[in-house]
């Protein structure tokens, strides 16, 4: 996901998005836990993608 597929959306749908993404790396971070995650690279793009996000709403309210 890429930042200029992210700022086009507005602020509900960014909020939709982050909850979905956090939740996600919850998930994540319990199989790794539990030694069932297989593709540990899933952990950071989450991340990234939360941090897209998050720059995304700042800059809307702001």
């Amino acid at each position: 996901m890429k930042f200029n597929d992210i700022k086009d959306k507005d602020i509900k749908e960014l909020q939709a998005m982050l909850k979905e993404k956090r939740l996600k790396l919850f998930e994540l971070k319990l199989q790794l836990k539990t030694m069932q995650l297989t593709n540990y690279c899933e952990i950071s793009t989450i991340r990234k993608e939360i941090a897209r996000i998050n720059t995304a709403i700042s800059a809307k309210r702001g």
